[in-house]
């Protein structure tokens, strides 16, 4: 398999202005696969939270990724809480561009959801709540963009 990514923490310093815990991202892991031939990176959860029905959290992860320009990394809820809880990304599915991690906020991925079910959601720190998975993509014949990244999320709306 082609190898196209690397995992990382943010800086403390990055970090501690979405939670105010050190010990918080001290414990913080990095994504990973549960077996040989997952396509999905786990993401830990950094925090415990409880999500009553209809409720919305968004998780600061503590992680960045530097990938290849050529791909992206798309985000989504565990298989299991999606059918379970119907836990939802609020954006349905997120996707982090390989240029996100130069971004001003180096590239910290949020991870926002509501739990869409009749059922309280639990998650412990250090529990996997939603994954990630990289897809390679192609640009058109006659693209032209030039511009770079300079915010976090949402920096590049015109």
């Amino acid at each position: 398999m082609k190898k196209v990514a690397k995992f990382e923490k943010v800086s403390l310093e990055e970090y501690l202005k979405a939670n105010d815990s050190i010990d918080t991202y001290n414990n913080i892991k990095l994504p990973k696969r549960a077996t040989l031939y997952s396509a999905g990176y786990d993401f830990y959860s950094p925090i415990d939270f409880t999500l009553k029905p209809g409720e919305t959290i968004k998780v600061p992860t503590g992680i960045r990724c530097k990938m290849i320009d050529s791909y992206v990394l798309m985000i989504f809820p565990r298989s299991s809480l999606g059918f379970k809880y119907r836990l939802q990304l609020d954006n349905t599915v997120g996707i982090i561009d390989a240029d996100y991690y130069n971004a001003l906020n180096e590239g910290h991925i949020f991870i926002k959801m509501t739990n869409n079910s009749e059922k309280t959601l639990e998650v412990k720190e250090g529990e996997a709540f939603a994954q990630g998975i990289f897809l390679e993509y192609g640009i058109t014949y006659d693209d032209e963009v030039s511009e770079s990244r300079k915010g976090g999320f949402g920096s590049t709306n015109n």
